[in-house]
Formats: structure tokens, C-alpha cells, sequence
């Protein structure tokens, strides 16, 4: 009987955002696909260093340890790379010990048709063609920055940050906040206070943390392995429709920070995030340099 995905938190990574492979890519892109070739055949047994996504795949592999009888995450790797040139990636695989055994090689075709065969939850790439195909597609997915020089220590607690508008919840009211101001956007979160936000790109990703949660929650009664943060830039009044829409998910985020438009490195920075999701690019260049970062493009029209 085939093996089902259906009820497991799928992450698709590209080898490039689970592994350093900047070197390689700037030989892909000065000296072309033959160069690149040769030098990954040439290095197969030269174990690749820790790209930006390495640290929350290895946190959220972790939760599969905890139980003895039931798996929580599969990681998938999704690679344009031809078999032939993927040897090194299962190679540094199987040195960090991660339990990642399925993977797509497209052979330089785009990855996003295989996003769904796999049933994949969030996809992590810092390509951002591929990132952008997610998204339109109905998928989570987020451009990765690479990770920032003083990366924070390991921590047994597994860390998510999420923005709000736009990442958990829809743009609808972000968008109201950048075509007609701030005033407007208040007004609109104050009449519409008792109505649920619609759904973002990384709502089903939340929930899946959420029921994750409350599983372990229900076991072992043991301190949670995961930890969420929503820092949103949101203030007083809007921030009632955030927390009864929660409410209405049945989903409890753990800290919830309503900045008010204070920039929210500080912050991320003493939440020590594996991940920091959020659509600015403003807020992803200032939070990158303390935090891995993911940023989340809008869905095109």
C-alpha cells in the first residue's frame, strides 16, 4: 500500500537553501552547466556547509524522535540539479545525520508542478522564480536570506516567527493600509472587529504547528517542542480582529507582539527564531541580520 503525506507537515527545500552552494552558483552562473557539472563530480565527497534553512529542518526532523510511533514532518528535497550532480547533497545529507530520504531532481525544470504530489506544507528556496511559482500555486512558500554571520546558538525549542498581514492573514487589510492610509486601515479593522481575517499563504502552515502542539500537549504533558511568535505591525485598535481571529482558528500563538510600526529586529533577536517569516522586504533586510529570514511575495494577480 502506497505511504501517505496526507497527514504530515511536508517541507520541500531546495539543496541551496539547506546547504551553502553559493560557490557552486556563482560557478553555475559565470562559467555555465558543464563547469558546474565537473565541480560537483569533482568535490562528491566534500561535505557542504549549512545553507540558511538548515537549522529549522533539523529543529522540526527533532519532533519525529519525540514519539516512538508516529512521524509529524517529512522533509523533501527539491533540487534542479540532474541525478548525477545530486551525490554530494545526499552525501552531506547523511553526514548531519538528517532523516530526509525523498527528493525531487527536476533536472533544471521548474519544481513547483511536484509541490503538491508531495503535499508540501511550506517551500523554502532562494530562488525566487521558483518561490513566486509556489505561492501563486496555493503553497507557502517563502525566499530565504542567507543566514546572518552571528547566527544565535541551537536551542532544543523549536522557534517560528510569523508577520501577520499578508504571511498568517490575507493582504485584504494591508492592502486597504497602503492605498489609503493608515486612517483608513484602522477604520476598517475597528467596523470589521468581529469578523475572522481571511486566510494568508502561511495560515495552513500555523495550524499544523498549532495541532502539532496541542498532540504533545495531549501525550506527554511535557514542555512544548515548539514555540510561536506573531510580531506583527499592527497596533491598538486593529489588533482585536487579530486575536479573535485566532480565536475563531482555534489556534493559540504562544507570544504576540503588536509593534506599532517599531522596528522588530530587537525583538526577533531575544525570541531567537529558526525562522522569521514576513512579506516587507524592509522588515526581512533589518530582521536578516539577526535572524534566518524568509520573505513571502504576494500572490500574483
Amino acid at each position: 500500500m502506497p505511504v501517505s503525506l496526507d497527514h504530515l507537515l511536508v517541507v520541500g527545500i531546495s539543496s541551496r537553501a539547506l546547504f551553502d552552494l553559493e560557490v557552486e552558483e556563482t560557478l553555475f552562473q559565470e562559467q555555465g552547466l558543464e563547469a558546474y557539472r565537473q565541480h560537483q563530480l569533482d568535490h562528491e565527497d566534500q561535505v557542504l556547509k549549512l545553507g540558511a534553512g538548515f537549522a529549522l529542518v533539523r529543529a522540526l526532523l527533532k519532533l519525529n524522535a519525540l514519539t516512538h510511533n508516529q512521524r509529524f514532518v517529512e522533509v523533501v528535497i527539491m533540487s534542479r540539479n540532474s541525478s548525477e550532480t545530486s551525490m554530494r547533497i545526499f552525501n552531506s545529507i547523511a553526514h548531519y545525520d538528517l532523516d530526509i530520504t525523498r527528493a525531487v531532481l527536476s533536472g533544471g525544470a521548474p519544481l513547483s508542478p511536484y509541490l503538491r504530489a508531495f503535499n508540501v506544507s511550506l517551500f523554502l528556496s532562494l530562488h525566487e522564480d521558483d518561490v513566486q511559482a509556489a505561492v501563486d500555486s496555493g503553497v507557502a512558500g517563502a525566499l530565504l536570506y542567507q543566514k546572518p554571520e552571528n547566527l544565535l546558538e541551537e536551542l532544543d525549542q523549536i522557534r517560528i516567527a510569523f508577520d501577520g498581514d499578508a504571511v498568517i492573514f490575507s493582504d485584504e487589510s494591508e492592502r486597504i493600509f497602503q492605498t489609503q492610509g493608515i486612517e483608513a486601515f484602522e477604520r476598517h479593522e475597528r467596523e470589521n472587529a468581529l469578523k475572522p481575517l481571511p486566510e494568508g499563504p502561511f495560515a495552513r502552515l500555523l495550524k499544523a504547528l498549532s495541532f502539532i502542539q496541542n498532540n504533545f500537549k495531549a501525550t506527554n504533558g511535557k514542555p512544548q517542542p515548539i514555540r510561536t511568535a506573531l510580531v506583527t505591525a499592527r497596533s491598538s485598535p486593529a489588533h482585536e480582529r487579530v486575536i479573535r481571529t485566532l480565536r475563531a482558528w482555534d489556534v493559540t500563538i504562544d507570544e504576540t507582539f503588536f509593534m506599532g510600526g517599531v522596528a522588530k529586529s530587537d525583538v526577533l533577536a531575544a525570541f531567537k527564531p529558526h525562522m522569521f517569516f514576513d512579506d516587507q522586504p524592509g522588515h526581512c533586510d533589518r530582521a536578516s541580520t539577526v535572524v534566518p529570514t524568509g520573505r513571502v511575495p504576494l500572490k500574483l494577480l
